[in-house]
Order: C-alpha cells, then structure tokens, then sequence
C-alpha cells in the first residue's frame, strides 16, 4: 500500500518551513503543503471544508464544535501564539488614555469571535474590569469592505454589535474617529503610516505582556491544526503522524535559531532577544500538546463562555484526537 495524499493549509512559518519544504515528512503521507494567508485559509476550511487538515482559529474552531458543524477535530499542535495587550488601537481624539477609558466607547473588530479579539475581551475584563457588553462593538473588515463572520454565533443580548457599512473599513474609521478603537491581530495601515490620529492603547506592551505573563503563565494560543472529521475517521492514524512532524519541525527550527556563526535574522540582537526569552519562558516557547498547554487552553474556554461564544465549558479532551493525547513508551 502506498502513501495517501494529504492537503494540508497552513501559513509560512518558521517552525512549519522543515515541512512545507519536504525537510519532514508526515510518515504515511504525500503532503500538498499550501502556504496561504490565515484568513483565506480560515475561510476555505470553515466554509467549506476543501482541505484535509488545515490551520485553524482556536476560537472559531471551539464555536463550530459547540455547534456541532463543520465537522473536525483538531490536534494539539498550535502554530501561532501571540500576546495581545498590543492588538488595541485607539484614535487620539477618543479620550481614552487607559483601558477603563474604553467603557461606553465604539470598538471595531474584524470579526467577534476570532480568537485574538477573545483573549483582547479577557483581558480587558479580567486585568483591567472592562467587560464586553460595557462597549458598542463594531465589525467588517479592516482594510478591504465586506469581510462578514465565518462562523455564526448567538451572542447574549446585553452585547451591542453592528456590522459596518459595505464600503467601509474599520482602518478608516479609526482614523477619522467613526470609532473610537479597534482590535487587530494586524497592525492598521493608518498606524503602519504613522497618522497622528491613531496610537496603541498600551504602547509599552512589551513590559506589560512580561508582566502579564510572569503572573498568569499564559502565552496566548491563537491557532491550532484541525482535521476534517471524515478524513480523520478514514485514517484515524494521520492526526498522530501530523502532530509528530510539526513537532520535528518545530525542534528542528528551534535549533537553527540559536547560532552564533551568523546572524539568521535582519535583526541585530536576536541572540541576546533569544536568551532573554529563555530566560522568561524556558527552554520551549511552543510548546504543543494538551497537558502543556491545559492552563492556557482553559482560560481560553472560559473566557469564550463569559462571552456567550460557547454554551458550556467544554472538556478539553473532546476537542482533540484521542490518539494525540498520550505517548507510546518503551
């Protein structure tokens, strides 16, 4: 028997690039590795499911499953992690100088239950008493008219939430102040142009997401790896295979950052960038599995229920393919 063909969607990373280059194989597989923007990734496998496994919101993906379409299952490798206190943009003419000056103001965000805008509202709430339902809430897309929600969700009637306009952009109306502020996992092109209209609430994020993280151990998941159910249950042994090579991937990209002989990135102090991190996180930034990442998987759960993206706290387990879950040992 030969090797089955696989389709994975997946953006370029450097803990992905060993097998998007054919450096690791998935043992079994003949891999289509598609190097796509997380948007368009998102859509296509949301939407239509067209991929075998694809790179996947955690948060949209928690909200399908709690509504029980499509169907996937995901393993517990997360490609993308990133702190958010950084994601927060506001127009200077808004008033707002901190974070509880964000309660009754006008707050734009691509889509409500993506996952970056889930650990943004968490956050808010937890660190700085801003819940949800204390802001209007505007959505579309940030840069091009007419992006709407991949996922359908049934939010709590205290939440005020209105699509913007065909024609607009939540850039746009930042900088002109239609809104007051906006959450981004991009960084909005009016700021990128440097307007004197539009700055970071926490402009020094960097100390405060240290902080953040020495108190709450958490390095927030935004992305994990899902599989299409009908795929996973004709070849139950993929998603072991899967996770097995994008953690090879991941070792192998964690050694070759860490050399002296040159410098691998335009970036003149990466190695002393590297030790500091290893000095806050450990040896492992990115860790994959379950059981390493429980703590911040739960936060995540429960910050998605207080918002009444999901209906009940799920069980951790349920979410990912049982053959993942555990190590063979000898």
């Amino acid at each position: 028997m030969g090797k089955i063909h696989l389709t994975l969607a997946c953006w370029d990373y450097d803990r992905t690039r060993a097998l998007q280059e054919g450096k690791v194989e998935v043992e079994g597989v003949e891999l289509t590795y598609l190097p796509l923007r997380v948007e368009e990734t998102f859509w296509r496998m949301l939407r239509h499911q067209e991929f075998d496994a694809a790179e996947l919101s955690m948060g949209s993906y928690m909200v399908s499953r709690d509504k029980g379409h499509p169907p996937l299952i995901a393993i517990p490798v997360f490609p993308s992690r990133a702190f958010r206190h950084s994601c927060i943009y506001i127009n200077t003419d808004s008033g707002i100088k901190e974070p509880r000056d964000l309660i009754g103001k006008r707050v734009g965000v691509a889509e409500y239950q993506i996952t970056m805008a889930i650990w943004a509202r968490g956050i808010l709430q937890h660190e700085y008493g801003v819940r949800p339902e204390s802001m209007k809430w505007f959505t579309g897309g940030e840069e091009q008219p007419g992006r709407v929600d991949k996922v359908k969700h049934d939010l709590p009637p205290g939440i005020d939430i209105c699509p913007i306009g065909p024609e607009q952009t939540l850039s746009s109306m930042l900088e002109s102040g239609e809104i007051d502020a906006m959450m981004s996992a991009h960084i909005p092109l009016s700021f990128v142009q440097r307007s004197p209209k539009v700055r970071r609430l926490i402009p020094n994020f960097r100390e405060v997401e240290k902080d953040y993280y020495r108190r709450t151990k958490i390095l927030p998941i935004m992305h994990t790896l899902a599989l299409r159910q009908e795929t996973y249950e004709k070849y139950p042994w993929v998603a072991q295979s899967l996770f097995k090579a994008f953690s090879e991937a991941k070792r192998l990209c964690q050694e070759s950052m860490y050399e002296f002989s040159a410098l691998k990135y335009m970036l003149a102090w990466s190695i002393a960038e590297m030790e500091e991190e290893r000095e806050i996180f450990g040896e492992d930034l990115w860790p994959y599995g379950l059981e390493a990442n429980r703590h911040v998987l739960e936060t995540l759960v429960q910050y998605a229920h207080e918002q009444g993206l999901i209906k009940k706290k799920v069980d951790l387990k349920s979410l990912f393919a049982p053959s993942t879950l555990e190590d063979f040992k000898i």
